[in-house]
């Protein structure tokens, strides 16, 4: 299935290029086209989409503008997250199906909002958006840090006794990962994949594949609405950046190829393994960003601000996810009665 996959994408791209003559965007788009190479891989790999390699190297190590690096991450992401998808289902990696349903509905609703209203009031200091980004992500890469200094933690592979609440919660993620998605092009996976691992006690090895799928859609959903429906409705508004579109066309050949193989790489790899992937990852991703970025002190205010608000959700995740194990465990044991 991947490979076919793989086959039908090339050539309608083969089609494309040679119809609209667009060889010549390899000369000045190339250093995209290497850059997918590992994003793509990491992508299919990790809870990280796509958009979440795409977007920090293009705005901090090549200035590109926020709104453009966030068009591309979703444009590409609705290529190389869906074959990635489409291998996670064709060779049964587990996932959670009730997570995927709820957080990609909430999600839908998200990223229209920040690609409607909040993205257009980070326009005025492109910093906002990278920022946002870059604390958020390691936020969470406290988080998880901290809650696997316990190798040998009880994970589940399921959401036990799913109910309403967990529908809540779900959606309330999606909602807020979306949101984040319309100003970056990634963050429902990384809200999503928190969710399971911190709150559900998710093992990583099921929460991954889940957010890589959530993710797919997302950026399909994006992809579908800035692109297409809004430009209908709008016949003023912008659509895609134009030079995301060249962007694009460089990419799509390697990300339908390198996000489905990181699906295949990490299905027997630990969760161990995968949280190093992610520690590595962001930690540079942050560095990077402190010494590119021009601070002011309004702007190291203000990550601090991100960071701290993000590290308590996180936080409260993860106490909820001790308070469940308990709770679970005395159901299990017949000490009290599912709710």
């Amino acid at each position: 299935m991947t490979f076919i996959v793989a086959a039908l994408v090339w050539a309608v791209w083969l089609i494309g290029m040679a119809s609209g003559d667009r060889w010549h965007l390899f000369a000045s788009g190339w250093y995209m086209s290497a850059t997918m190479m590992l994003g793509s891989f990491i992508a299919g790999a990790t809870s990280e989409g796509g958009g979440a390699v795409a977007f920090p190297v293009m705005t901090l190590f090549f200035e590109v503008p926020p709104p453009v690096a966030r068009d591309f991450s979703l444009m590409i992401q609705t290529v190389g997250m869906v074959a990635a998808a489409i291998t996670i289902f064709a060779v049964r990696i587990p996932v959670e199906r009730r997570a995927l349903v709820w957080a990609t509905l909430g999600g839908a609703v998200g990223v229209v909002i920040g690609l409607e209203y909040v993205a257009p009031m980070m326009a005025k200091d492109p910093r906002l958006a990278k920022m946002t980004f870059l604390s958020v992500w390691l936020a969470f890469a406290f988080a998880l840090f901290w809650i696997n200094r316990y190798h040998e933690r009880e994970v589940r592979h399921t959401i036990d006794h799913f109910g309403s609440r967990h529908i809540v919660l779900l959606i309330g993620a999606g909602v807020v990962g979306g949101v984040i998605t319309g100003i970056t092009g990634s963050g429902l996976d990384i809200l999503t994949f928190a969710l399971l691992v911190l709150r559900f006690r998710i093992t990583e090895s099921v929460a991954t594949p889940t957010s890589v799928v959530l993710m797919g859609v997302n950026a399909a959903v994006a992809f579908a609405w800035k692109g297409g429906l809004k430009p209908l409705l709008d016949p003023s508004a912008s659509g895609m950046a134009t030079q995301a579109w060249n962007y694009w066309w460089v990419c799509v050949p390697i990300v339908v190829v390198g996000a489905p193989a990181g699906a295949r790489f990490i299905r027997n790899r630990s969760r161990l393994f995968v949280a190093s992937i992610l520690y590595v990852s962001i930690a540079i991703q942050f560095v990077a960003g402190l010494f590119i970025i021009e601070q002011t002190p309004f702007l190291l205010a203000y990550s601090a601000g991100i960071f701290l608000v993000g590290l308590f959700l996180f936080h409260r995740m993860a106490a909820g996810g001790v308070k469940r194990l308990a709770w679970l465990s005395d159901v299990e044991a017949g000490r009290v009665e599912p709710k």
